[in-house]
């Protein structure tokens, strides 16, 4: 083999190395999330998995005003001021305040005959319809996450991964929504959840974290 042959083939195994990249293969359970849509899905599971009973309930709970008490703080100071005081606004423009609520009412109507099921409850005790809640298995909105604020929207690929939350959280919430037999009209709610208000006269729809409807 001649110097010039030598030299040649030594070249060509250099460059060839140069240009390769070891890839450490992982198990499948530890390979890394995709960045892209393709990943959407197990960080939105790792994201409820991580924050809903520890973070999310806890802090609903904490932060709920009974009907009476939500009643008099828009009335006081308007929407804004409420919401500055105990919500938290949505992001985007226009987006809504969300108030955590929970306390105690009975059903006067229920629309049971659609898959995103409501009941209408009297809480201040005149006969009358104070509020909706919904029952699903369709539960709407974004209640949920968006009075959170730690479910920050810079944290997230783009808005289709955050509306991805949004309906996992409503999911979650749905799974755990258990309808006594018969009829419901007049049986006792005690619930705490979220209220969205665009404007301080808008129907109030509660999003539940918890619901027991008396049997």
């Amino acid at each position: 083999m001649t110097r010039k042959t030598i030299l040649a083939i030594c070249a060509v195994t250099i460059f060839s190395l140069s240009g390769c990249k070891l890839v450490k293969n992982l198990p499948e359970d530890e390979k890394a999330i995709s960045a892209g849509a393709s990943g959407d899905n197990v960080r939105t599971e790792q994201r409820i998995a991580e924050t809903f009973e520890s973070q999310l309930r806890p802090f609903i709970r904490d932060k709920a005003l009974n009907y009476a008490a939500f009643q008099t703080a828009l009335a006081a100071g308007g929407l804004d001021a409420a919401g500055k005081e105990h919500g938290n606004r949505g992001s985007g423009q226009g987006a809504a305040w969300n108030f955590a609520v929970s306390d105690t009412g009975v059903i006067v109507t229920a629309k049971l005959d659609t898959r995103a099921r409501v009941a209408d409850l009297d809480v201040d005790g005149d006969g009358t319809a104070d509020l909706t809640i919904q029952l699903g298995p369709v539960i709407r909105g974004n209640a949920l996450r968006d009075i959170a604020p730690f479910y920050n929207f810079d944290d997230f690929r783009d808005q289709i991964e955050f509306a991805k939350l949004g309906r996992a959280l409503n999911d979650r919430v749905s799974s755990e929504v258990v309808l006594p037999d018969g009829d419901l009209i007049g049986r006792t709610v005690t619930f705490t959840g979220v209220v969205p208000l665009k404007k301080v006269d808008d129907a109030i729809l509660v999003t539940p974290v918890s619901v027991e409807i008396m049997p």
